[in-house]
C-alpha cells in the first residue's frame, strides 16, 4: 500500500470517527436517551438531556472541528503533506 493510500485510509478513518462521535452526541444523547438524561440535572437544574438536544451537541461539533484541524495537521507532518 502507498502512502498516499495510508493518508487516506487514516484520515477517512478520522472523518468516520468524529462522525460516530457527533452522531452518538446530537442524536443517541439528544434524541434517543433524552428521557434517560433528563433524570440528571446541570448548571442550576437544567435536565441533561434538554441540554444536549439543545447546546451539547452543538459545542461537541464545535470541539470536533478543533479537534479534527489537530490531528489533521499532526496526519499532515506524519505523511509529510503539510504546508509550511
Amino acid at each position: 500500500m502507498s502512502d498516499a493510500q495510508k493518508y487516506w485510509q487514516a484520515n477517512i478513518r478520522l472523518v468516520i470517527g468524529c462522525l460516530v462521535v457527533w452522531f452518538t452526541v446530537s442524536f443517541g444523547f439528544g434524541i434517543l436517551l433524552v428521557e434517560q438524561l433528563n433524570s440528571i440535572r446541570i448548571l442550576g437544574g437544567y435536565p441533561l438531556g434538554f441540554w444536549f438536544a439543545q447546546q451539547g451537541s452543538i459545542y461537541t461539533f464545535v470541539a470536533l472541528i478543533f479537534f479534527y484541524a489537530w490531528r489533521m495537521n499532526k496526519l499532515d507532518r506524519k505523511f509529510n503533506v503539510h504546508e509550511d
